[in-house]
């Protein structure tokens, strides 16, 4: 890139034998929303603790807006505007009173925070919950709040840990909204999600990483298309999984079952709908391959739980 807000090069993180980021590189351009995906302990956290400076690398270099990390961790900080992805907020103060102290640990004045306090609240649809405390508010409501806290200090960047875990639908597409507002504003943005729908409505570009490792990088449409055949077509139902070794095996160019369900990978799907036909007992869905297939493709399907 020609200019960019942050750059990562050659990150390298272990914690005794295990080496859990390795190799990691990329770069956000101003005004770009770039997301990460992966596995559970992929390494997605651990990356952005090293652009954050609270983990040291072994190895490798991160610079933000022409500073280098951890050296200028301060001055870096106060461009920088973080969502974690557990509640942080301070549950003895009301939201106004929130925005209000986490701005003093950025060396702004009372009265330079209290000016922005009723857009930030504006902005998170939290006008009305002012003197509320994070206890009466919505699992949403908590989410945006702490969306509007990482605003108080106006960031060229935000650094989002999985801001929507956790919510329902209705929320989860208001946060995508705030977030489609700040990126029309300009501001960059480093997302982790497992959300695809999310980091398909989002990101500009995805990184997907697996143990540690950066394995693809690129438009989420161009990922889609230089990984997997442009039709899916889901089976299942009683007797489905005896079709993945039978002759319709032959109409798709790839075949994959997970659960109950015989995915056909293919080219061309009429073909295969056509011989479907034939099974009505079953249950079919025809559709577009999408981010969930990349991201099953690239990092397999078995569960992973974190150590």
């Amino acid at each position: 890139m020609s200019e960019s807000i942050l750059s990562v090069e050659h990150l390298v993180k272990r914690y005794a034998d295990a080496t859990v980021v390795s190799d990691m590189s990329f770069e956000i351009a101003p005004g770009e929303c770039l997301g990460v995906i992966g596995p559970n302990g992929a390494g997605k956290t651990t990356t952005i603790r090293m652009c954050l400076g609270l983990t040291v690398p072994d190895e490798g270099l991160v610079t933000a807006f022409g500073l280098h990390m951890p050296r200028d961790a301060l001055a870096i900080k106060t461009q920088l505007g973080v969502v974690s992805q557990f509640d942080t907020l301070d549950p003895d103060f009301t939201c106004a009173e929130n925005l209000l102290v986490y701005g003093r640990y950025f060396g702004m004045k009372d009265a330079q925070i209290r000016e922005r306090v009723p857009a930030l609240l504006q902005f998170a649809s939290l006008t009305h919950k002012a003197n509320a405390k994070p206890g009466e508010l919505s699992g949403g409501m908590k989410r945006r709040l702490s969306l509007a806290r990482a605003l108080v200090n106006n960031p060229r960047l935000l650094l989002l840990d999985e801001p929507t875990t956790g919510l329902d639908p209705q929320a989860r597409h208001l946060m995508w909204e705030r977030l489609q507002l700040l990126l029309a504003e300009g501001k960059s943005i480093l997302l982790t999600t497992h959300f695809m729908d999310e980091a398909e409505r989002l990101c500009n570009r995805l990184l997907v990483v697996d143990h540690g490792r950066k394995i693809a990088e690129g438009a989420p449409r161009d990922l889609i298309a230089q990984y997997l055949e442009p039709d899916v077509v889901e089976v299942f139902g009683a007797g489905a999984l005896a079709l993945a070794d039978s002759p319709l095996k032959a109409l798709a160019a790839r075949t994959e079952v997970s659960g109950e369900t015989v995915f056909f990978y293919t080219l061309d799907a009429k073909p295969l709908l056509q011989a479907l036909a034939a099974y009505p007992q079953l249950r079919t869905l025809h559709r577009p391959a999408n981010l969930e297939d990349l991201f099953l493709k690239l990092t397999g399907r078995q569960i992973r739980e974190e150590a």
